[in-house]
């Protein structure tokens, strides 16, 4: 899996949209949306806001990746 592939899983489990996820972290949902497609990585920062968001560690939403 890849970090992305983990925020999109989180996400998910949390029961949040990508809208509600970038509004959390301060991103725009279109860049929420590039990062589970694997097309943008985030910055360390903004990795951290995500899994702070989701409820979880950069770590873990790292594994595999």
């Amino acid at each position: 899996m890849n970090f992305g592939t983990n925020v999109k899983k989180y996400r998910r489990k949390a029961k949040l949209t990508q809208v509600e996820l970038a509004q959390a972290t301060g991103v725009t949902p279109s860049m929420i949306n590039q990062i589970e497609k694997g097309i943008k990585n985030p910055s360390v920062l903004v990795g951290f806001e995500i899994a702070k968001a989701l409820k979880t560690t950069l770590d873990e939403l790292c594994k595999g990746a």
